[in-house]
């Protein structure tokens, strides 16, 4: 987990304007210690002081709607693995006390009906004092802005007070969560930002931040629990979530004891296990990001961020992966092993050999580094391996040397067709990721001023919609790194080896193009769980 998003436990309360410029902005997770122990609820409600009693006397004729569940004591947010049933608080409060009777006298067993309330409301516990444990009073109202009928519990308002710090927000609602024996919910996120404290009993909470979104694999953003992670985290299934294997690597576990109170910023996955008899509060708000974000402007917003996700696919070489290029293109150079016939592509050029050794004396004394010319030497090497390999299916007809030329560049296009997504699967995309951009830029004026038609080759028939990523990000990082007037005298003499500059224009750009929408395809169905098929036609 990196430091900057660990999360802070903080003994005093902050003010407002502190917690808004040091915490809330920063959109990382804090816990502050004793925030809501003075409270009325915080004794009112205690279990071990008759808290039940006082909950029962003040809303216990309250009608609630709790979480029933068969996979108790883990409830999970998904709307098909639970019921929503109606539930009179005073019956809950019933099985509450039972199982503290139970706990007190060790017996485990349900001996008699002590502490159970004697209800012929259609709303009582009957259908559940087999199963206590599977009842769960989550997310039960006691303010909501957006919905005022569904409050439930509005008379315990008064036993809770707003934290200083959250005076000035505008909150969504205040809820309350009670379970009665120990109880698991299932990871997810909030789209608020939300202050979880604990009143009575204690928590133990484990945080991801939204970057970790793609090891839990998100259930899909069109269903109705799209907020919820599909990796059953008690038992995951590896070999359906591989990517699941790292998920501890970025969490980060703590424990809330009564009277604390955890921010959980919008976004942060969470799974939340509670001890028996646990009662908590939580306040959500929007955030001011979200307040801010205004409707019109929701499809900017949603290219800036997709284009962001883009931007990732390709990571940024290591000094590691750059030494193993190294070592790779030394090792084939030292080999001497591959014969190149650049005139095979150029027919204006004179026929000659150049081996390995030959291209590092021709060039490394006048113009190019080291690494340039064992890159220059492997470019050719792959440049020549497709044109041989395409000879040889295609025979050349002695009518038309032309002609002949033309097959094999229609060859070439068939492999790249089939080139993979992956940058480590992709030889001449490689070597442009893990050159400089001034170093790349010297091995293209060496391939224009004595290879022009491998150079050719390369672009038009060997770029795949990977390498021409690739090598757009090294122009870019080229252009900040020279002159105005360097960058002319370079596009004007990379261009200006091309037949048809526009076709090599084309080439680079098709490329990019086909590799964004493959990057857009992989990024909705990694982080949203979408199946894309690419643009359709008129849209």
């Amino acid at each position: 987990m990196e430091s900057s998003l660990r999360v802070r436990r903080l003994n005093e309360v902050p003010s407002a304007t502190d917690f808004a410029s040091r915490i809330e902005s920063e959109n990382v997770p804090a816990v502050f210690s004793g925030c809501v122990k003075d409270w009325k609820a915080f004794s009112n409600w205690n279990p071990c002081n008759g808290g039940l009693d006082y909950l029962q006397e003040r809303v216990g004729l309250c009608v609630v709607e709790a979480m029933l569940s068969d996979s108790a004591p883990v409830f999970n947010g998904d709307i098909r693995s639970h019921e929503r049933v109606p539930l009179q608080f005073s019956a809950f409060i019933g099985l509450c006390k039972k199982h503290m009777h139970h706990s007190e006298d060790g017996s485990g067993v349900e001996s008699d009906r002590h502490g159970l309330l004697e209800s012929s409301s259609e709303y009582d516990s009957k259908p559940y004092e087999d199963a206590p444990q599977q009842i769960y009073l989550a997310q039960i109202p006691i303010i909501n802005t957006e919905t005022e009928e569904r409050v439930q519990l509005g008379s315990l308002r008064e036993d809770i007070q707003t934290p200083v710090f959250l005076e000035d927000k505008v909150l969504v609602s205040i809820n309350l969560w009670m379970n009665n024996a120990q109880a698991r919910s299932s990871t997810h996120y909030d789209p608020h930002h939300n202050l979880l404290c604990v009143v009575s009993g204690r928590k133990q909470v484990v945080l991801w931040p939204p970057s970790a979104s793609p090891m839990l694999y998100p259930m899909p953003i069109y269903g109705e629990a799209s907020n919820h992670s599909s990796v059953p985290l008690e038992n995951p299934n590896f070999s359906n979530y591989p990517r699941a294997q790292c998920l501890m690597q970025h969490s980060q576990k703590l424990f809330l004891q009564p009277g604390d109170a955890l921010f959980i910023p919008e976004g942060w996955f969470h799974q939340v296990d509670s001890d028996d008899l646990t009662i908590a509060v939580n306040f959500w708000w929007r955030s001011n990001v979200a307040l801010n974000m205004s409707e019109h402007m929701d499809a900017y917003y949603l290219r800036i961020i997709l284009r962001r996700f883009v931007d990732r696919v390709l990571p940024v070489p290591s000094l590691s992966e750059m030494e193993n290029m190294k070592r790779h293109t030394g090792i084939v150079l030292k080999k001497g092993q591959v014969d190149h016939n650049d005139n095979a592509l150029d027919q204006a050029c004179e026929r000659k050999d150049l081996k390995g050794k030959e291209v590092e004396q021709r060039f490394m004394s006048h113009v190019l580094e080291p690494l340039a010319v064992l890159a220059l030497h492997e470019l050719i090497s792959l440049v020549h391996g497709h044109v041989n390999a395409a000879e040889q299916r295609q025979p050349v007809q002695s009518a038309s040397t032309t002609a002949s030329a033309a097959n094999v560049k229609d060859e070439c296009i068939k492999v790249v067709r089939q080139s993979s997504f992956s940058l480590e699967d992709d030889p001449v995309a490689k070597i442009f990721w893990t050159l400089h951009p001034i170093t790349l830029k010297n091995v293209f004026l060496a391939m224009v001023k004595n290879f022009p038609r491998t150079l050719e080759a390369l672009i038009l028939h060997l770029l795949s919609p990977v390498g021409a990523e690739v090598l757009t990000r090294k122009f870019e990082g080229m252009d900040q790194l020279i002159t105005e007037e360097e960058r002319n005298n370079f596009y004007k003499a990379f261009y200006g080896a091309f037949d048809d500059q526009f076709a090599a224009m084309d080439a680079i750009l098709n490329g990019k193009e086909v590799f964004a929408q493959q990057a857009y395809k992989n990024v909705l169905d990694k982080y949203l769980g979408v199946d894309w098929s690419g643009p359709k036609p008129g849209v």
